[in-house]
C-alpha cells in the first residue's frame, strides 16, 4: 500500500477550496500552510494564460526529511504516508532544509514542525482527505498506487504526468497532469515583492534586474516561502566556533605528534570554551530547547544531527580529560595513545557538518563535494590563527582556492549556481572574505612586520564572514 496524490491541472480552477479545507481540518495558523495554490501567468497581453498549481508534501518514498530528523518525529508509515509526531520534535528545522519542496514549516503555536500528513486520521477510517472531497472539479485525486483498480493508478498509467524535482531522487508521490515547467520549477517564475492585495518583504535577488516588461512567466499569487532562512545567524556562528573548537586542538596536537612543543592546558581550554559556545548556539537555535538531550536519548541514527551530537559529546569528554591531566587532577597516568583519538574526534567535529548539509537536499549549493575538505581546512586555519600564524602562509592560499571552487566553480544545478552568484554579488564577500580574511593577513605575514596577532584576528573574521554567506545564500533560493 502506497498512498499518493494526483493534481489534474486541466480541471483546477484555482479556487483555494483545498487550502481552506486543509486549514479548517487541522486548524493551521495564519502565515503558514500545508496546502496552497500558486498562480503563474505566461505570455504578454493580449496572448496570456494563467496556470494553477496545488502545492503540498510529496510523501516521498525516499523522504529526506525522515532521514535527517534526529528524533523520529517524522516517519514513513507502512501505507506510504509521511507523518509526523509533534511531541517528539525538538524544532531543529533540519527537515525544512532537507525537503526540496518547501512542504514543512514551524507551527507558531506549538513551535514544532508540521506539514500535510495526508489526513491520515481520515484515511485510517476509510475516508478521503478533505482537500479531495471539497474540490468542486475533482482536480485532486488520492489513492493507493499499489491498487491497480484505483482511479489514481488508472490516471497515472494513462496520462502523461510530471513530478517536481525528480533529480533529487526522493521518488515523490504527488503527480501533476498537464504540469508546466513555469509552475513546477520555482526559479522559472520567482516570487515577486508585491501581490495585488499583499506585500512580501523587499529583498535583493537575481530577478531584481530582469526586464519587467519581458513576457517571462510571472508568479501573480502564492504564499511567502515558509522557511526562508530558517537557519539564521546562530548556525553561521556555530560553524565558526566549531572550527575554532576543532582547530584549537588539531594544530597544537599535530605539532606535538610531530615531535614539537607538547599540548598545553591553554590549548585545551580554548578548544573547550569554543566547543561549549558551539553547543550553546545549537541549543539556542532549537524551537524546543528543553528537548535538546533527545538527540542523545532518542536518537534516529541515520541523521547526521545525531551522529554529530555524539561526535561533539565524545570530543568534549576527551578534551575535559586532557584538561584535567594538564592540571594534574587525574588520579591515573594519562596514556599517550589517547591524543591520536582526540585528533580524530576533532577532525570529525570539523567535518561532520558537511554530511549534515549533504542531507539538506533542499539546498543545492550545500551538496558540494568540496565542503568536507573545506571544513577541515577552515578548522586548521582557525587553529593556526590562534597558535601558529606562520602556517597561514600556506593554509590561507589553499582556503582561498576552495572558496573560489565553491563560488566560481562549476555547479551541478541552476539553484546552486544562483546561490553562488548571490555570494559573489554580496559586498561582504569581496571585502570581508577576500580582502580582510585572505589578502590582508597574507600581506602582513609576508611583509616581515611583526603583526602575526593581527593576521590571526583578520583570518578569524574572514572565516566568520564566509560561514555566514555560505549558510544564508542558498536559503534565499525559492523551493516552491
Amino acid at each position: 500500500m502506497r498512498y499518493g496524490f494526483l493534481i489534474d491541472n486541466r480541471r483546477c480552477i484555482g479556487c483555494h477550496a483545498c487550502s481552506v479545507a486543509c486549514k479548517a481540518e487541522h486548524e493551521v495558523p495564519l502565515g503558514v500552510a500545508r496546502t496552497w495554490v500558486k498562480y503563474i501567468e505566461k505570455g504578454a497581453f493580449p496572448e496570456t494564460r494563467r496556470l494553477f498549481q496545488v502545492t503540498r508534501c510529496n510523501h516521498c518514498d525516499d523522504a529526506p526529511c525522515v532521514e535527517i530528523c534526529p528524533t523520529t518525529a517524522l516517519y514513513r508509515r507502512p501505507d506510504g504516508i509521511v507523518d509526523f509526531d509533534g511531541s517528539r520534535c525538538i524544532g531543529c528545522k533540519g527537515c525544512m532544509q532537507a525537503c526540496p519542496y518547501d512542504a514543512l514549516y514551524i507551527d507558531p503555536q506549538t513551535e514544532t514542525a508540521a506539514k500535510c500528513n495526508f489526513c491520515a486520521h481520515k484515511v485510517e477510517v476509510g475516508l478521503e482527505p478533505p482537500c479531495v472531497t471539497v474540490c468542486p472539479t475533482q482536480a485532486i485525486v488520492a489513492g493507493d498506487l499499489d491498487d491497480p483498480t484505483s482511479n489514481l493508478v488508472r490516471l497515472v498509467g494513462r496520462e502523461p504526468v510530471q513530478v517536481r524535482k525528480p533529480e533529487k531522487g526522493t521518488r515523490p508521490k504527488l503527480f501533476y497532469i498537464d504540469g508546466d515547467a513555469a509552475a513546477l520549477v520555482p526559479s522559472a517564475a520567482p516570487p515577486p515583492s508585491d501581490y495585488m492585495w499583499a506585500q512580501a518583504p523587499q529583498r535583493r535577488t537575481l530577478e531584481a534586474d530582469q526586464d519587467p516588461d519581458a513576457a517571462a512567466p510571472r508568479r501573480t499569487y502564492g504564499v511567502r516561502e515558509q522557511h526562508r532562512n530558517s537557519w539564521g545567524w546562530k548556525v553561521s556562528v556555530y560553524l565558526w566556533t566549531k572550527s575554532i573548537a576543532a582547530g584549537a586542538l588539531l594544530v597544537p596536537a599535530l605539532r606535538a605528534l610531530a615531535g614539537g612543543e607538547p599540548l598545553r592546558g591553554g590549548h585545551v581550554m580554548i578548544a573547550l570554551v569554543a566547543l561549549g559556545l558551539t553547543g550553546a548556539l545549537l541549543v539556542a537555535d532549537l524551537r524546543q530547547p528543553t528537548r535538546f538531550l533527545w538527540t542523545l536519548t532518542r536518537p534516529q541514527w541515520r541523521s547526521w544531527l545525531v551522529r554529530g551530537a555524539y561526535v561533539i559529546t565524545a570530543y568534549g569528554a576527551l578534551l575535559t580529560l586532557h584538561l584535567l591531566d594538564a592540571l594534574g587532577w587525574l588520579p591515573f597516568a594519562w596514556p599517550r595513545a589517547v591524543l591520536p583519538v582526540t585528533v580524530v574526534l576533532a577532525a570529525g567535529t570539523a567535518v561532520y557538518t558537511a554530511f549534515l548539509f549533504g542531507q539538506s537536499k533542499g539546498r543545492d549549493l550545500w551538496q558540494s563535494p568540496l565542503l568536507a575538505p573545506h571544513l577541515a581546512l577552515q578548522a586548521l586555519c582557525a587553529g593556526a590563527a590562534l597558535f601558529e600564524p606562520a602556517w597561514l602562509r600556506v593554509l590561507l592560499p589553499l582556503n582561498g582556492l576552495l572558496v573560489a571552487g565553491e563560488v566560481w566553480g562549476r555547479h551541478a544545478t541552476e539553484d546552486a549556481r544562483r546561490a553562488a552568484h548571490l555570494i559573489q554579488d554580496d559586498p561582504r564577500f569581496a571585502t570581508g572574505v577576500l580582502a580582510i580574511g585572505h589578502l590582508l593577513p597574507l600581506a602582513l605575514l609576508w611583509s616581515g612586520v611583526d603583526a602575526t596577532g593581527v593576521a590571526g584576528v583578520l583570518t578569524l573574521f574572514g572565516l566568520l564572514a564566509w560561514e555566514h554567506l555560505y549558510v544564508q545564500a542558498p536559503q534565499r533560493i525559492p523551493l516552491a
